[in-house]
């Protein structure tokens, strides 16, 4: 895209919040075609400018089609009552921004991971060095207001002992680090943008981590 074409990020309307209010409660093809147009104009096109203005500094963004897929699902509400993008700079890994009704959501980590690549994980996070880096990048996350979370065993993984000084870690099968921006009135301006990308370079730790370590 030309410099000239480069979309401008002016913040999430209020507008986009409103129509994921009214999608929960009205999740049908009639409403979403009565309706695309504000789908397009206040939520994809802000999406995708921000996504443009982050690129440089992070990489290209996918941003997740609206439909949900029902093939298998047993909710068969047709489309996605959120707005994701994706950085990918790994298998299943990278940084992630959401606009939803609750407002703006950013968040970094691996969302699942193969057995090799769980294998990897586990072996890194019971390394005498590489585990405890990884305990103190969460620890800052943590005090920066993130949230730490991932699909978890409520078991002890096979190989591992139950009273391992990381045992919390080494259970997880994903690890995710969130942090709810909200619907606070600058999500509406385009100052949001700087707040993305502090979160997004606080996680930088996490994702370099995690593509140092989870690569098979």
């Amino acid at each position: 895209m030309p410099a000239s074409e480069t979309p401008v990020f002016t913040g999430f309307p209020v507008a986009a919040l409103d129509f994921y209010d009214d999608l929960e409660v009205d999740n049908t093809k009639s409403f979403w075609e009565k309706h695309k147009t504000v789908y397009a104009e206040a939520v994809k096109a802000p999406m995708t400018a921000l996504c443009a203005a982050l690129e440089p500094e992070f990489g290209a963004a996918k941003i997740f089609r609206p439909y949900r897929d029902v093939r298998f699902a047993k909710d068969k509400t047709p489309y996605k009552t959120h707005q994701g993008a994706f950085v990918r700079v790994g298998e299943a890994t990278g940084w992630y921004v959401e606009i939803s009704p609750r407002g703006l959501r950013t968040g970094a980590g691996f969302y699942e991971a193969s057995g090799p690549r769980l294998a990897a994980f586990r072996a890194a996070v019971a390394h005498d060095r590489f585990g405890p880096e990884l305990q103190k990048i969460l620890q800052a996350l943590e005090k920066r207001g993130f949230e730490i979370g991932g699909d978890r065993l409520k078991t002890t993984p096979r190989g591992y002992d139950a009273d391992h000084p990381r045992i919390e870690l080494l259970r997880h099968k994903s690890l995710v680090a969130g942090h709810m921006l909200g619907f606070e009135p600058v999500i509406h301006t385009p100052e949001v943008l700087d707040l993305v990308r502090a979160d997004w370079q606080a996680l930088r730790p996490l994702v370099e981590w995690i593509a140092g370590h989870c690569a098979t």
